[in-house]
């Protein structure tokens, strides 16, 4: 009979059950980590700038302060109030609805920040309409500011 050749002979790292793993060089084991650590040239162009952010909130949060003036001034005034309701219900289903399209924008760092900014513009519609009702609650009673100071 013939001997086995080298090649169909079982290896001693690889041989039997509990084999040892050859050990991986430190260099390879940092290499996924340099990875995640510095982004490439196109990944940094995807940043914001903090100004810009703001700029858009305030762009986005203007107008839906006053839509939140508008609506609350409806229905404070209004007999049948089922209406404006209504329309605050559609107010905040568009503002979600044209947020979450716009947040499924990829590469896009402006569209994104839009994005936040429509999903909280009814934060901002509250707020407008929270100060309108301080000021009605002010003419209706003869204090402001829970009876600190006279109106």
């Amino acid at each position: 009979m013939s001997e086995p050749s080298e090649a169909s002979k079982p290896s001693v790292a690889g041989a039997g059950r509990h084999a040892r793993p050859e050990p991986l060089e430190p260099l390879e084991l940092l290499e996924p980590l340099a990875a995640d650590r510095e982004p490439s040239a196109t990944e940094q162009a995807h940043d914001l700038k903090r100004w810009t952010f703001v700029l858009v909130l305030v762009a986005v949060w203007i107008p839906a302060a006053a839509i939140g003036l508008g609506l609350y001034y409806w229905w404070f005034h209004s007999v049948d109030k089922t209406w404006s309701v209504f329309v605050v219900l559609i107010f905040v289903g568009v503002c979600t609805l044209s947020a979450l399209l716009a947040a499924m924008v990829d590469g896009k760092p402006v569209v994104a920040a839009v994005a936040v900014a429509v999903m909280a513009a009814p934060v901002a519609a509250v707020a407008a309409a929270a100060v309108l009702h301080g000021s009605y609650f002010c003419d209706r009673v003869g204090h402001c500011l829970v009876g600190l100071l006279p109106y």
